[in-house]
Order: structure tokens, then C-alpha cells, then sequence
């Protein structure tokens, strides 16, 4: 994958100087980010290559959207690999202060995962399903310790939420300013509210076609 305006070892420099700007806490980084790097930006190009509006194999790292995949595959990444909490954390705030994403570093992301503008972005631990895609100011959460299953080509739009005990159907779109709390979606469908129900209507196109190279 091409990593454009930067090279692989200035890539490791600028996120040390990041985490050590942050949390200048004198614990050394970027030993740390460069041993699990290259496998991070290989998931990434995998998700670059699987949205359709993003130039393939290329990867910049001041777009805004890429940055916020790459900061939580990263940080994933260690975890999985080292179980380190020190530097995962570190690169979990980063992710939080820089694009407003909260996704816990221990949480399974997928392979093809589309971010339309990050800002106030929630998720809690799940496993999130392939072709999965998510705009700014959502919300996956729990309800009483119930948290919700997600199928395949889940697409949420600005403002929408999905919380509790639902059970989301396969290419469920979830309309901008919808909310599924402890309510389930057959899939198929675009979700709306309706004097707080939800409402499903056939789609209209293929959403997911839009966005993915499926």
C-alpha cells in the first residue's frame, strides 16, 4: 500500500510524537507501534480497498476518516497481539481526542468498514459485522447489560442509534435520527421512527453498492 506524504518509519515517528505530546509520561512508544504496524496497515488497506470511493492501495495520514480506521485497527492490533494495555489505551485517547471516535481497543472491528465523518461515533464491545458503515454522531450501546447483535451490511446514518436487546437483520439502513432501542429489524429494510416505533420500508437502491466494492 502506498502511504502518501509520509514513509513507514516517518509514520512510526509521527504517531510516537503524538502519544508522547498527549501523555508525556516518559514511556517509550514507538518500539511498540512499529512492531505491529505493518499489520495494522494491512488490514487497513483491506478496508481502503473495500470502499468504493476511496482510491485503492493508498492511504493518507491526515484524512481524517482513514486515520480514525487506522488508529482503532492499531490499536487493536496491540491489544491482540501483546495485550498492551499502556500503549493500546494511549492510542485509543489519541483516536478519541483527534476524530471523536469511542471504540474500545479490545473491540473486533471488520475487514470492510466505511466511517462517513467520525465525530461523536460510539461503540461498544461487539463483534461488528463485514460491511458495516457508520456516520458521525451514532451509537451502538447496551440497555440494562443487553447489547445488540448486528448481521452483515449494517448501515447507520447520522444520529441514529441502536441500543439493548435488537437483533439487526442483514443490509439493515438505519434512518438519520432513528433509534432501535431493545427492538429488532428483519433486515432488508430501511428503518425509520414512527411515534417512537420503528418503521420498515423497502429500500429504494442498493445502499451498500454505493459505498462498498462488494
Amino acid at each position: 500500500m502506498e502511504l502518501a506524504g509520509i514513509t513507514r518509519d516517518g509514520l512510526a515517528d509521527y504517531l510516537a510524537r503524538q502519544l508522547d505530546h498527549f501523555f508525556p509520561d516518559g514511556v517509550e512508544t514507538r518500539s511498540g507501534i512499529a512492531r505491529d504496524l505493518g499489520e495494522a496497515l494491512g488490514r487497513l488497506n483491506r478496508c481502503i480497498n473495500a470502499v468504493k470511493m476511496w482510491p485503492q492501495d493508498r492511504f493518507h495520514y491526515l484524512h481524517s476518516e482513514q486515520n480514525t480506521i487506522f488508529l482503532a485497527y492499531l490499536a487493536n492490533t496491540v491489544w491482540r497481539n501483546r495485550q498492551d494495555a499502556t500503549l493500546a489505551t494511549k492510542l485509543f485517547y489519541l483516536n478519541k481526542t483527534l476524530n471523536g471516535f469511542h471504540c474500545f481497543y479490545d473491540t473486533d472491528l471488520p475487514e470492510r468498514f466505511f466511517v462517513g465523518h467520525s465525530l461523536g461515533i460510539v461503540l461498544v464491545r461487539l463483534k461488528y459485522p463485514e460491511y458495516f458503515a457508520i456516520y458521525q454522531n451514532c451509537t451502538v450501546g447496551k440497555n440494562h447489560g443487553a447489547a445488540p447483535t448486528l448481521e452483515e451490511g449494517i448501515v447507520m446514518y447520522p444520529g441514529s442509534a441502536i441500543i439493548g436487546d435488537c437483533h439487526v437483520g442483514a443490509r439493515s439502513t438505519i434512518a438519520q435520527g432513528c433509534s432501535l432501542i431493545d427492538a429488532d429489524s428483519p433486515g432488508n429494510c430501511l428503518v425509520f421512527n414512527a411515534d417512537r416505533k420503528p418503521v420498515f420500508k423497502a429500500p429504494k437502491q442498493d445502499i451498500l453498492a454505493d459505498l462498498f466494492r462488494l
